[in-house]
């Protein structure tokens, strides 16, 4: 009698290394992949999860009991292309007993070198300085035009100091940066050795008031989403450049943008909003000193080769029954 198939669905197209293999095939399972070049649309999605023992997924995807009940009882793991997993029901899951599988570590260089990108794009006023170059508004040289601000003998606030957290400020610390202040759930004595200098462990309203920059390296969770509203950036320096790569459900987006249409804020850069894509006609996109970029924060072709890498393994491993390489709550 021959063996029954497994169907693995994938909700993207891949980065092309990890895509030849989707293309070359597995023993045993059939890949159903979608590949148009946009998110899967829902009613696609749940129509394809149909009889699934496993599913690839982006963070675009929206994994809930719909989603679940549309795949049916022998699905077995879902594994995500992300390192976060906030698009993930995972009570459902548990509740299951579906395994879940993330990609940790492995965007943490990228992420950061984005992070520190934007720290001196959003500093420097990058965007106003082309938009002035494009627009044809480069006058003769002045001492006084499109002046912004250098990181040498300042304070840096990092919100997460974790993985990518470590990662920006070592890259910072090159910069000159006088001192670091963190927050987060407790005190990280490893993590503050790790970078070195003056690290200093704070509570919430000293970082917002103390920090020349400030950095968002955290998850998104029920702790900290909208953990950054109008009264927190009430409490920031007016000359702040405040940048996040995290999650855009970390930043309560209509207060950001209240501090932003009244000057309590010196730039912003951001590489993660709510929603994503922004529209177009957003009014964040208006201001000249808010820096937006399109979520790319892991966008290198060896990163995101790495996490399809890992997250094809996740999903081989938990068809198969055995543990994940990479399990969220490792």
């Amino acid at each position: 009698m021959a063996q029954q198939r497994s169907k693995l669905l994938v909700t993207r197209t891949l980065p092309q290394l990890s895509q030849a293999r989707l293309d070359k095939g597995f023993d045993g399972i059939d890949v159903v992949q979608w590949k148009e070049d946009c998110a899967i649309p829902r009613q696609e999605f749940l129509k394809l999860a149909k009889g699934a023992d496993g599913i690839l997924c982006l963070l675009t995807d929206k994994i809930d009991a719909e989603l679940l009940d549309a795949a049916g009882p022998q699905l077995k793991v879902v594994s995500t292309m992300s390192v976060g997993y906030d698009h993930v029901k995972v009570a459902e899951l548990e509740a299951r007993k579906i395994a879940l599988g993330i990609t940790p570590g492995v965007l943490t260089e990228a992420t950061a070198d984005t992070t520190v990108l934007l720290v001196l794009a959003a500093g420097r006023r990058l965007r106003e300085g082309v938009d002035a170059v494009i627009q044809g508004k480069w006058g003769p040289w002045s001492p006084t035009w499109l002046l912004g601000s250098q990181l040498n003998d300042k304070t840096v606030g990092i919100v997460g100091l974790g993985r990518i957290g470590v990662a920006v400020a070592k890259r910072l610390k090159a910069f000159g940066v006088q001192k670091f202040v963190y927050q987060g759930t407790r005190p990280k004595k490893e993590a503050e050795e790790e970078v070195g200098g003056h690290v200093e462990f704070v509570d919430m309203d000293r970082l917002l008031k103390e920090s020349d920059v400030i950095c968002v390296c955290c998850a998104l969770n029920d702790k900290t989403k909208d953990l950054f509203d109008y009264d927190a950036f009430s409490k920031m320096k007016k000359t702040v450049v405040f940048v996040n790569t995290a999650r855009g459900g970390i930043v309560e987006q209509e207060g950001l943008i209240r501090a932003l249409r009244e000057g309590k804020l010196g730039s912003v850069g951001l590489d993660v909003t709510v929603p994503e894509p922004l529209p177009q006609d957003s009014e964040l996109l208006s201001f000249p000193n808010c820096i937006v970029l399109p979520h790319i924060g892991s966008g290198t072709h060896e990163t995101r080769t790495a996490m399809s890498e890992m997250a094809i393994e996740n999903v081989l491993n938990g068809i198969k029954g055995e543990r994940l390489a990479f399990p969220h709550d490792s």
